[in-house]
């Protein structure tokens, strides 16, 4: 199945206020994933993949164990992880989490806060290029991830209810390199809570 670049949810500008510029958006969405969708496509054009969906391409192109992933998986995991952290933000400055998300993090990590500190170490702590994710487990349990590269929760069989780009290319312009604060900023001011109520 063709890749197709997706509509941000939302303009351009619409984050600006919230930590995340115009200029962020226009090179990482309108460069960057769109790289990924033509690449992708060019890559299976041809190939078994090419009538396949998006989540089947990454879970079958997946190599375990690998120390680098292929093109047409590299290409198909981020235009997933893109599609994925484009919809789990938001503009507006009450970002609530709503009562049964709350209730769920409590219970998988103790607080609210706790579940915070987790998921910006994780992403602080990626060696590199990758991904910070908090998924539910094949086990129905919340834990937070972190994935190099491209990898994401589909090669694990988890279901990820929350992602957060940490390739320079999603914060350099806003926080040159202070990953840290950019993560503690995604956490506070940037995420939508209900979208990502609404994956559990």
């Amino acid at each position: 199945m063709a890749f197709t670049l997706p509509d941000l949810p939302y303009a351009h500008d619409a984050l600006a206020s919230l930590g995340m510029s115009k200029e962020t958006l226009e090179y990482h969405h309108d460069l960057h994933h769109k790289a990924y969708v033509d690449n992708g496509n060019k890559l299976i054009a041809g190939t078994e993949w090419e009538s396949k969906s998006l989540e089947d391409i990454v879970k079958g192109t997946y190599q375990a164990g690998a120390v680098a992933q292929n093109g047409i998986f590299n290409n198909a995991s981020q235009h997933w992880n893109h599609n994925l952290f484009w919809e789990v933000m938001g503009p507006g400055e009450d970002k609530k989490i709503p009562g049964t998300l709350e209730k769920a993090l409590v219970e998988a990590f103790g607080s609210v806060a706790k579940f915070k500190e987790d998921f910006a170490a994780a992403g602080a702590g990626q060696f590199g290029s990758g991904w910070a994710w908090l998924v539910k487990d094949k086990d129905g349990a919340l834990k937070v991830t972190k994935t190099e590269n491209g990898v994401n929760p589909l090669c694990f069989g988890q279901t990820a209810l929350l992602g957060c780009d940490v390739w320079e290319h999603s914060y350099y312009i806003d926080f040159r390199n202070k990953r840290p604060a950019y993560l503690t900023n995604f956490l506070d001011k940037l995420v939508n809570w209900e979208a990502v109520a609404a994956r559990m």
